[in-house]
C-alpha cells in the first residue's frame, strides 16, 4: 500500500468518501441535510465502482510484465478495496437507521412493507394499478440490465426468478402515503405488495433488490502516462469490455440459489458480488421532499451574496479595467459570471468571445448569452471537453447546437483533456482591441456553483491576457507551444514551475530563512510533487495543505524509518458545501506568490491536461484570498486530519480557542465586506 512511500490513491479514495459518511453521522448536521450525505455517499461510491474499481478489474487480467509497470498488485488492492467497502456499508446502513429513526421523532415516516397500514396498502394498490404497473418492464431472468437501474429479483420455485425493472421516468422514489404527520413510502415497496398483481401466473417466494453496476469504460489515459503502455493495455482487452458487469449490490437476505443464478447468469465473480440492505440507489435521497414545516430540520439559509462591485456596476468591463474582480462560489451570486458573457454578447463593441466548456448544465443563463452573441454576429469560439466524465453527451449537445447557430465549436482530442476554466471576450475601444479575461478553478455552470467552493477571476491585465490568448490560439491548434509569462499551463510549464518554487522555498531554508508553502486542492497524487514535497519539508519548509480528496502523502509519522521531519500538517474539509477551489502559496522570501485555478496536484493534471492557473497580482484580492485560506487553515469544526491510520481524527481545539467553520466564516466575511462597502 505504501509502493515508493506514496499511499494507494484508489485505496486512500475509501476514506475520502468516509469523511463524506461521517457527515451524515454529525449531530451537528440537520436531519433532513443528512440524508443528502448519504446520498453523496451512495453516488460516490457508484461512479468509484464504474470507474476505479473496473479498472483494476482489467488490469489484473493482464500479462504479469505489464502489471509489473503498473506498480502495484490489483487483485491485492482490490480484495483491501472490497474489505473496506464491505466495512463502510455496515456503517452505512447503521447511520441510515437512525437517521430514519431520529426523524420519526419529528413526524417523518419512511415506512416499509412490513409496517405499512391497511389504509395505505389500499392506496398503493390504486396507486399501482393506476400509475406504476403499466411502467414496470419484467424479465425471465438472464436478461440484460441497465447499468444503475433498479431491479426486484423475485424468487419462484423451482430456482426460478423474474427480474421487474423499477420504474423511474415520470415516478418519484418516494411516494407520500396517507397518516398522520408525514409518511412516504419506496416506490419499491409499493412493487413489493402488489407483486402478485403483475407476476399473476407465478408464486412469489420473496421480492430482493439488486443493481448492477457496468464499466464506465477505461479511462487509462487519465493516470498512466506512458502512451505505449496504455495502448498495449487496450488492445491486450477484449472489446466488449465496455457495458461489463463489474458489481452487483443486493439485499444480504437474498437466499443462496438466487445469489447463485444471479452470480452465474451475469458472468460474475465472487469479487463482484456486494451484500446490502433491503434499498438501493440511495443516491435518490437527493430528491427526498422536504415536508412543510420542517426548515429546523435543514441548513438554514444562506443565499448567494453580491458582488460589491460587479453587482452593482453599469459598466462591467469598465469596472474589471480599472481593478482586478475576484468571485467566491458559492456565497457569492455566479450571475456576475453570466452578466459578463451577456454583457459582451449585446455590447457591439465586443467582436469576439472565446471561452472552455468543460461541463454546461442542460439549459443556463450562460447558453442562453451565447446564442445571443450569435444572434448579433459576434464571432464566437467554444472548446467543448467532449471527454467530461458522466457529462459527454450533454457537452456534446450543446456543442452542436452552438455550431449550427455559427459558432466555431472545437472538441477536444484523444487523451488531452481542456479541464481549464477560462473565457476571454475581445473589446474595441478606440483604435485598441481591449482584452478582457475570466479564469477560474470550476464549471461554468450555474446549478453547480450552488454547492461548489470555488473561485475566478476577472481581469483585464496585460500580460495574463496576453498568455491567455496565447492559450485559446494553442486550443485554436494555431500554435504549439505558448510563451507565457505570467500564467501557468498545463502541459507545458505547470510543472516545472510549481517544481522550481518548490525548490525555492527548499533554498530559503537551508540559508536559514523563512520558507512556506501552503497549497489547497482536491486531490494530492502526483508522485514528483510529493517527492519534492518530502524533500521540503526535510529542508524545514513549512508545508501546510488541505486536500479534499484522496492524498497519497505519507506524513513523517507514517514513515519513521526514513527520518523525515514532522514540518508537514494535512487537513481535508467535507462539509455543507463541496470545496473545490486551488489555492497554492509560496513565501518566496517575504514576497509572497499566490496562485489559484483549475489543477490539482495530480499528474493527469500537470501533463495531460489544458489547465490554466493565474497569479494574484491585485493587492487587495491578494489579501482577500489569503484571509478566506486562513480562515479554512483554522477550521476546527469540519477540518479532519488526514493521519497514519485513516481515521478521519477531528482537528483538536485548545482551551480557549474559538470554534472556526471555515465555510461558514467565509460567508460572514464577505458578507461583513459587502456592508462595508454599502
Amino acid at each position: 500500500m505504501k509502493k515508493d512511500n506514496l499511499k494507494h490513491r484508489d485505496i486512500n479514495w475509501l476514506y475520502f468518501n468516509e469523511r463524506v459518511l461521517l457527515e451524515a453521522k454529525s449531530d451537528d448536521t440537520p436531519l433532513l441535510e443528512r440524508l443528502k450525505f448519504l446520498a453523496i455517499f451512495s453516488s460516490n461510491l457508484d461512479e468509484y465502482f464504474k470507474v476505479r474499481v473496473s479498472q483494476l478489474r482489467q488490469i489484473k487480467n493482464l500479462d504479469k510484465k505489464f502489471r509489473k509497470k503498473l506498480m502495484f498488485k490489483a487483485n491485492s488492492t482490490l480484495q483491501h478495496i472490497l474489505q473496506t467497502v464491505n466495512e463502510q456499508q455496515v456503517q452505512f446502513g447503521k447511520v441510515i437507521a437512525s437517521t430514519l429513526a431520529q426523524l420519526e421523532e419529528h413526524d417523518i415516516f419512511i415506512k416499509n412493507s412490513k409496517n405499512i397500514s391497511e389504509n395505505q396498502e389500499r392506496f398503493l394498490e390504486e396507486l399501482f394499478l393506476n400509475d406504476i404497473k403499466d411502467a414496470c418492464e419484467i424479465h425471465e431472468g438472464n436478461a440484460f440490465l441497465t447499468d444503475g437501474a433498479l431491479y426486484l429479483a423475485v424468487a419462484h420455485p423451482g430456482d426460478e426468478y423474474s427480474l421487474v425493472k423499477i420504474p423511474t421516468d415520470g415516478q418519484e422514489r418516494f411516494i407520500p402515503i396517507p397518516g398522520d404527520g408525514h409518511q412516504f413510502c419506496y416506490i419499491d415497496d409499493a412493487i413489493r405488495l402488489n407483486i402478485d398483481k403483475l407476476l399473476p401466473s407465478k408464486k412469489v417466494l420473496g421480492c430482493y433488490s439488486i443493481k448492477l453496476s457496468r464499466d464506465a469504460e477505461l479511462y487509462l489515459d487519465d493516470d498512466y502516462s506512458d502512451v505505449e503502455l496504455v495502448e498495449k493495455i487496450y488492445n491486450s482487452l477484449d472489446k466488449r469490455l465496455f457495458g461489463q458487469a463489474t458489481r452487483l449490490l443486493y439485499d444480504e437476505s437474498m437466499p443462496n440459489w438466487l445469489i447463485d443464478s444471479l452470480k452465474r447468469d451475469f458472468n460474475l465473480g465472487d469479487v463482484d458480488l456486494s451484500p446490502g440492505g433491503t434499498y438501493h440507489n440511495l443516491s435518490d435521497f437527493f430528491s427526498f421532499p422536504a415536508p412543510e414545516g420542517t426548515a429546523h430540520l435543514q441548513y438554514q439559509e444562506k443565499p448567494a451574496l453580491p458582488h460589491p462591485e460587479l453587482s452593482f456596476t453599469t459598466d462591467i468591463f469598465n469596472s474589471i479595467a480599472t481593478k482586478d474582480q475576484l468571485v467566491h462560489f458559492p456565497y457569492q451570486d455566479f450571475k456576475v459570471v453570466e452578466d459578463f458573457l451577456t454583457a459582451a454578447a449585446t455590447d457591439p463593441q465586443v467582436k469576439a468571445i472565446k471561452m472552455t466548456i468543460y461541463r454546461i448544465a442542460k439549459s443556463s443563463s450562460l447558453a442562453d448569452a451565447i446564442l445571443t452573441a450569435l444572434d448579433n454576429n459576434k464571432e464566437v469560439t467554444l472548446f467543448v471537453e467532449a471527454q467530461a466524465r458522466f457529462d459527454e453527451a450533454n457537452n456534446i449537445k450543446w456543442g452542436r447546437i452552438f455550431e449550427e447557430k455559427g459558432a466555431k465549436v472545437i472538441f477536444s482530442i484523444p487523451q488531452v483533456k481542456v479541464h481549464s476554466k477560462i473565457a476571454m471576450v475581445y473589446r474595441t475601444e478606440g483604435e485598441i482591441e481591449k482584452r478582457y479575461a475570466y479564469i477560474g478553478t470550476g464549471n461554468f455552470n450555474a446549478k453547480t456553483s450552488k454547492i461548489y467552493c470555488d473561485h475566478g477571476l476577472f481581469t483585464a491585465h496585460k500580460k495574463i491576457t496576453k498568455d491567455l490568448s496565447q492559450v485559446f490560439q494553442v486550443l485554436e491548434r494555431k500554435l504549439i507551444v505558448p510563451k507565457l509569462k505570467r500564467l501557468m499551463v498545463s502541459p507545458f510549464t505547470t510543472r516545472i514551475t510549481f517544481m522550481n518554487l518548490i525548490q525555492n522555498e527548499i533554498t530559503a531554508a537551508l540559508n536559514g530563512k523563512k520558507a512556506g508553502i501552503t497549497a489547497k486542492m482536491n486531490s494530492l497524487e502526483d508522485s514528483n510533487m510529493i517527492k519534492a514535497l518530502y524533500r521540503a519539508a526535510n529542508a524545514g519548509v513549512h508545508v501546510r495543505l488541505i486536500v479534499r480528496g484522496f492524498c497519497c502523502y505519507l506524513t513523517s509519522n507514517e514513515n519513521p524509518s526514513d527520518g523525515m521531519k514532522d514540518n508537514v500538517y494535512i487537513t481535508s474539509i467535507v462539509d455543507r458545501y463541496l470545496e473545490h477551489g486551488r489555492i497554492y502559496l509560496f513565501e518566496n522570501g517575504g514576497d509572497e506568490l499566490m496562485y489559484i485555478g483549475s489543477a490539482d496536484w495530480m499528474t493527469r493534471n500537470l501533463d495531460r491536461r489544458i489547465e490554466v492557473l493565474t497569479p494574484i497580482l491585485d493587492e487587495d484580492i491578494f489579501n482577500e484570498l489569503k484571509h478566506i485560506l486562513s480562515l479554512q487553515l483554522n477550521d476546527n469544526q469540519k477540518a479532519r486530519i488526514l493521519d497514519v491510520n485513516n481515521t478521519n481524527k477531528k482537528v483538536d481545539m485548545a482551551d480557549g480557542d474559538a470554534p472556526i467553520r471555515s465555510q461558514y466564516a467565509i460567508y460572514d466575511y464577505l458578507k461583513s465586506k459587502l456592508n462595508e462597502n454599502g
